[in-house]
């Protein structure tokens, strides 16, 4: 009966023994650095991956047993079942791919042992079935505890070598773990070669379609280069992969340097993101990659190039950034990329509004400012233009009474308060379509377009000043002063922009003259004396220059005794043109100039 000891050094031919171990030392150190690559695969490599180990492993696990099978020498003769020999690699691959599949699962305990168990199993499946193959001249009994013994330590050292290497993958890992596979696969054949006892017996005749040792020995011999080939691939694609993750995180590095998110793309799908894109979007940098340009971007991409183009980038939670988008073309891991800068305008975007706001808005009352009211007019004039309905355009200035004498007596702070309480009051009582703006100081104007009669202009300033008499009453400690309003309407008044302006101006001017806290229509006779009034203060101007003014002396007596007691001294003028012009009528337009 053979011993493990004198199977292993007497019944082989150690230098086959030795090439045996090597042959499955290469295969297994293979394996185990294959298994990292299934382990960073994504699903559409996954499969490839682990059908390389597979079949490198199961092919090395085979070529093992075989070999060394070629060392056995029990001097009898002996052959081997085709078969049966085909279908030990079968069950050797099959079982390698489930065992690696499991491991690979998930990165956790239970999943590691029970696929290294399956490997093991492999292990045993082709070796028993691979010794059910070899057919010698005589009578083979098997030691059922050594059978045992083998099949124990080759599923435990299998298991223990997959838990080594998937735990945390490094080089000691990956050679630690290589050694414990290769004693798992010479463990379990020596062990199980140690249970197996032949006794010769002549009456037995090996088949006629068996296979001699010299023709398994090519077999292996072609197992043995395939191993040696997929090795050797799997060795270049595991340095390339090496120099590849070594670029990768070079540039991820100067990539996470950028305040700006940077992602690389291949065509539109997504390969790297720095961390300041995964701020940016709330997303982990690990499921940006692999996601399409579209995914962030919107479907519509068209654009997108060197040149910056702003978009839409949509964050973990559905909101949406706006962003600029830059892109160039990079060399990455040997293939043309596009690298893409993402920069945040958000805060771009919010001083441009800002800035549009303070353009066309005033910034104490938050109503349109002289510049806003001047492009709406302008367009409400045009538009009635082209359509030509027989429709009015009202234009109401409303300016603030003895406005002056609140921020003289109060301060300005007051003044500011009351502004804004106007633009409350006139903005609550306007209906859709219509437009207060500030002009400026203490002068607000209305733009009420679509006037089907012209009375509705004085109904809306009439509104306008019963809401400030009713704020007057109700508010403590001083309230609104009143307000004068003036009206002009296109195109009863006025064919352009600067004229109905000017109007509306006379209009108010007549307002204010008349009592103020009240409205006036324009009349053309209003025009005629704005323009007298214009023109006279001109003269008024002229006239000092010219010294046509002279003083008149008129004597006061004391009624009692009728003695004169003093004169009084009266400014005169006499116009060139206009002769003696009376006090009553240029003395007021000098006040008002």
């Amino acid at each position: 009966m053979l011993t493990v000891y004198n199977c292993i050094v007497n019944e082989h031919d150690l230098r086959l023994v030795a090439l045996a171990a090597l042959i499955c030392g290469i295969s297994c150190f293979s394996a185990v650095n294959l298994l990292h690559h299934i382990s960073r695969s994504t699903d559409r490599n996954r499969l490839a991956w682990l059908m390389i180990a597979a079949t490198s492993t199961g092919f090395g696990i085979w070529a093992t047993h075989f070999i060394a099978m070629l060392a056995f020498t029990p001097g009898i003769p002996s052959a081997y079942d085709p078969a049966l020999s085909v279908l030990s690699l079968a069950a050797s691959v099959t079982l390698t791919a489930a065992g690696m599949w499991i491991a690979t699962l998930r990165n956790e305990f239970d999943y590691h042992l029970v696929g290294g168990a399956v490997l093991g199993g492999g292990i045993a499946a082709m070796h028993y079935i691979g010794m059910a193959a070899f057919e010698v001249q005589g009578r083979i009994e098997w030691n059922l505890l050594l059978v045992a013994v083998s099949l124990l330590a080759g599923v435990t050292l299998a298991a223990l070598a997959l838990r080594v290497v998937q735990r945390r993958p490094s080089l000691k890992a990956t050679s630690g773990g290589a050694v414990l596979l290769t004693l798992a696969i010479c463990t379990l054949h020596f062990i199980g070669m140690g249970a197996v006892s032949i006794f010769p017996d002549p009456s037995i005749v090996i088949s006629e379609y068996t296979i001699e040792p010299t023709s398994q020995a090519f077999a292996a011999a072609a197992a043995t280069l395939v191993i040696l080939v997929l090795s050797a691939s799997a060795l270049w694609i595991d340095l390339r992969f090496r120099r590849q993750k070594l670029e990768v995180d070079r540039m991820h590095g100067l990539a996470n340097a950028a305040v700006e998110g940077l992602i690389v793309c291949d065509g539109h799908r997504i390969i790297s993101a720095n961390d300041s894109m995964a701020t940016l979007t709330g997303i982990a940098t690990a499921t940006l990659n692999g996601m399409q340009l579209g995914d962030l971007f919107g479907s519509d991409m068209s654009g997108f190039g060197e040149q910056p183009q702003e978009a839409e980038l949509s964050g973990r939670d559905g909101t949406s950034i706006p962003v600029e988008l830059i892109a160039r073309s990079i060399d990455y891991c040997g293939k043309p990329h596009n690298v893409v800068a993402v920069r945040d305008i958000r805060e771009r975007k919010k001083a441009e509004q800002e800035i549009l706001r303070l353009a066309h808005f005033d910034p104490l009352t938050g109503l349109a400012n002289r510049r806003s009211f001047s492009g709406r007019l302008e367009t409400e004039i045009a538009a009635m233009g082209r359509t030509r309905k027989g429709g009015q355009l009202a234009l109401l200035l409303l300016d603030l009474d003895r406005f002056k004498e609140v921020n003289d007596l109060y301060g300005h702070g007051a003044g500011d308060a009351m502004l804004q309480k106007v633009a409350h009051c006139v903005t609550g009582i306007l209906r859709q379509g219509q437009m207060v703006a500030r002009l400026g100081g203490d002068e607000f104007a209305i733009i009420a377009p679509n006037l089907t009669d012209p009375l509705e202009a004085g109904r809306i300033a009439n509104t306008v000043l019963t809401a400030m008499r009713e704020e007057n009453r109700l508010s403590v400690g001083g309230g609104l002063v009143s307000a004068s309003i003036g009206i002009a309407l296109y195109p009863s008044d006025a064919e352009n922009q600067a004229s109905l302006i000017s109007h509306a101006d006379t209009a108010l001017y007549r307002a204010k003259t008349e009592g103020k806290d009240t409205y006036r229509y324009f009349e053309a006779s209003m025009g005629a004396e704005a323009r007298d009034k214009r023109v006279m203060e001109h003269e008024l101007r002229q006239a000092v220059a010219r010294q046509e003014f002279y003083l008149v002396y008129q004597p006061q007596k004391e009624i009692s005794s009728g003695k004169m007691v003093g004169f009084e001294a009266l400014v005169r003028w006499r116009h060139p043109t206009r002769g003696d012009v009376s006090p009553s009528i240029f003395i007021p337009v000098a006040e008002d100039s």
